[in-house]
């Protein structure tokens, strides 16, 4: 249940990004909670390659290069959602900036009130 209500969080937050930021756009809520499971599939699955991989350059540049690791996941999952339009790498990495701390933000709240 818990999984559930990180994803409708998710969604929730995304779709709302969208009506703010003019670089990424959905088509309605319905793409929002697909986007959410796709976004969770591939932080699942594709994300601790892409860390692996990025391990190096993420150690060099003290951290920031995980901030581009999430930008890819959100282009990536662009690429797999038609009805979701990213109009480039920098609206993706100010959309996952934004949907990391604000997701992040509403889960602490949420949790703390359990």
């Amino acid at each position: 249940m818990n999984l559930l209500f990180r994803l409708l969080i998710t969604a929730i937050v995304a779709f709302l990004l969208t009506k703010l930021l003019p670089g990424v756009h959905f088509d309605g809520f319905s793409t929002a909670i697909i986007f959410a499971v796709v976004l969770a599939l591939l932080n699942l699955i594709v994300k601790p390659i892409l860390n692996l991989f990025g391990l190096p350059l993420t150690i060099i540049t003290l951290g920031f290069f995980a901030l581009v690791i999430n930008a890819l996941i959100i282009l990536i999952a662009d690429y797999f959602i038609n009805s979701m339009v990213v109009d480039g790498f920098w609206w993706a990495f100010l959309f996952s900036i934004l949907l990391s701390l604000i997701t992040s933000l509403a889960n602490s709240m949420i949790s703390d009130g359990d």
